[in-house]
């Protein structure tokens, strides 16, 4: 399959390079000194599942510059998908597959603002892993896992045919039959970033202190309630499975978006914990601690922006 990976950072240097290396046709999309060194060494994948490498490797810093995918991996900061969307009308045609992994729960529906509806997906994507150095990705911790569908969520043949193309890459993958429960699962999950950013702190250190893993557990149960509201579909019992999921990843391990705020770069604060809060507001629920870490970093977000 000819498929373009759009971000070629931790998510999107792992999946593209696993399919690369299982022989589609890969073009990635990477900047800079990444893309300089990708074109001159290929991809290097440190992962917990086995290293692997991708020689002569397709790379380029234009959209613009690629023949039409039969599938478009969207790998970039939720903040970036708009600009993405609208550069892809140009490459794609009514068959190409586009596949957002984006966090949070409005990705789709953003792409679907300048692109056809038939071509969206919706996905996510679990894996704990970022760029080491330019041309090498470490995948750190996580099974790395796919799990995407039609934004309806019908079992339609070309999501079952992609689905044996990720196993078969060595990932893997599931078609959701309720998409917006799985993201909303991992919605819930994700959004303890911004609790980290707050405190300065890793996984570990947020869930052995008494008082921010209770913190942690608040904002965890406020998603819930939300989804509720919302008429998701979540079970009952999914914030103490969360709380043991977040146990089992590494001390030391940190979000993305707690990374994003301690360099001063710009996150996706709006897309986690901005979301649950313009959320809430329209459902009429309460949701103080949410409301706590968003206006805690608010302004350092704000002034990240301003540097673009």
């Amino acid at each position: 399959m000819k498929i373009l990976i759009v971000g070629t950072g931790g998510v999107g240097g792992y999946f593209g390079g696993r399919l690369a290396a299982a022989g589609h046709d890969v073009t990635f999309i990477a900047r800079g000194a990444h893309k300089e060194a990708i074109e001159k060494n290929g991809l290097k994948v440190k992962s917990i599942n086995g290293d692997f490498s991708v020689e002569q490797v397709k790379v380029t810093d234009k959209i613009s510059e690629v023949a039409t995918p039969g599938l478009v991996i969207i790998a970039v900061k939720a903040w970036q998908v708009k600009e993405i969307a609208r550069q892809l009308k140009s490459v794609i045609d009514e068959k190409t597959m586009v596949l957002p992994l984006q966090n949070g729960v409005l990705t789709s529906d953003e792409i679907k603002e300048f692109l056809p509806s038939k071509n969206v997906l919706s996905g996510l994507c679990r894996i704990i892993s970022k760029i080491d150095a330019p041309g090498i990705i470490n995948h750190m911790a996580v099974d790395p896992t796919i799990v995407f569908g039609e934004c309806d969520s019908s079992q339609t043949q070309r999501v079952l045919n992609l689905q044996k193309i990720f196993e078969e890459a060595g990932f893997k993958a599931r078609v959701s039959k309720d998409i917006q429960a799985d993201l909303w699962r991992k919605f819930l999950a994700i959004c303890v970033s911004g609790l980290l950013a707050v405190t300065r702190s890793t996984y570990g250190e947020v869930r052995e202190q008494k008082e921010t893993r209770q913190m942690m557990r608040n904002i965890f149960e406020e998603i819930a309630k939300l989804a509720k509201a919302l008429k998701i579909n979540l079970e009952p019992d999914l914030v103490d499975k969360t709380m043991a999921f977040i146990d089992t990843f590494p001390y030391n391990s940190t979000s993305s978006l707690t990374r994003d705020i301690w360099d001063g770069k710009p996150s996706e604060l709006e897309y986690q914990n901005g979301t649950v809060v313009k959320l809430a507001e329209k459902a009429g629920v309460d949701v103080p601690l949410n409301q706590f870490v968003y206006y805690s970093l608010l302004l350092m977000e704000k002034r990240a922006r301003r540097k673009l």
